[in-house]
């Protein structure tokens, strides 16, 4: 089941997408069981949102092999490494990634995302994680690529407003399409050029790893979002060109890059 958040005349409200092009809007949210209002609209005349609005979007940095070689930073991680992107910093497909103000090298890095329902996670083993997730997106954890090495750490490189793509919608059931979460395809283009290519089945750390490390860290509430990590290719992006992020089962999440003075297309809904 696909579930997107969208605006329409009405207001911002949860709904599912149909294989039609039709969203059936929900009561409330999709966590609990799902409500039909009866009203429905073609995509085409609704905007997709950001399909979550996560109190706290945990991410995972050097979990592909290769990328660690590319960034040329020292070996693999015996554990998993952990850093946070602030809420601020989601935007939903279509929204523009601002490049921030005299900045010159900003990355794209697409991601399988896991979305946490309902229940949580806390204090999770890796057998019991399946159970706390509520569904997949796609992640683009956008960076600041000097500030991450100046800092030493990458809360501001990593944390600026639009930083953190998300979408196009959250995937429920990608086992019922085929489709093993541990094995999927993610690819990164710009303006068509391929620039990332890898498999899931490469994580250094793997989801249910994942979620049960930090959840022995950290209480991931309902819709918190877990970021699992980059494969190699990452590169510079400028304003005007298009971002394209896809994982297999998911869809493409594409967003436009602008300057820092641009106003995202969003007027402030993410």
């Amino acid at each position: 089941m696909r579930i997107v958040r969208f605006a329409s005349p009405s207001g911002l409200s949860f709904g599912v997408l149909d294989g039609d092009g039709q969203v059936a809007q929900v009561e409330g949210h999709p966590f609990a069981t799902l409500s039909f209002t009866g009203r429905r609209f073609a995509q085409a005349d609704v905007r997709l949102l950001s399909p979550i609005l996560p109190s706290k979007v945990v991410c995972v940095g050097k979990n592909y092999a290769e990328h660690v070689k590319e960034m040329d930073t020292g070996d693999a991680p015996e554990r998993p490494l952990l850093f946070l992107k602030p809420s601020t910093s989601v935007i939903g497909p279509g929204d523009a990634i601002r490049i921030p103000a005299g900045s010159t090298n900003v990355h794209h890095e697409v991601e399988l995302a896991v979305v946490i329902g309902g229940s949580g996670a806390r204090n999770l083993t890796p057998e019991q994680v399946p159970a706390a997730v509520f569904g997949y997106t796609i992640g683009n954890d956008v960076t600041e690529r000097d500030m991450q090495k100046a800092d030493g750490q990458w809360t501001r490189a990593k944390g600026f407003d639009s930083f953190c793509p998300l979408g196009p919608w959250i995937e429920t059931d990608l086992r019922g399409l085929g489709k093993d979460p541990a094995d999927l395809e993610i690819t990164c283009t710009v303006d068509g050029e391929p620039r990332q290519a890898g498999r899931t089945s490469q994580l250094l750390f793997d989801v249910p790893t994942l979620v049960s490390h930090i959840s022995q860290v950290m209480t991931l509430l309902p819709g918190d979002v877990v970021l699992t990590g980059t494969p190699a290719g990452v590169g510079p992006i400028r304003p005007g060109q298009r971002v394209e992020c896809s994982v297999e089962g998911l869809g493409s999440l594409v967003n436009g890059v602008s300057g820092a003075d641009t106003v995202s297309t969003a007027g402030g809904a993410r």
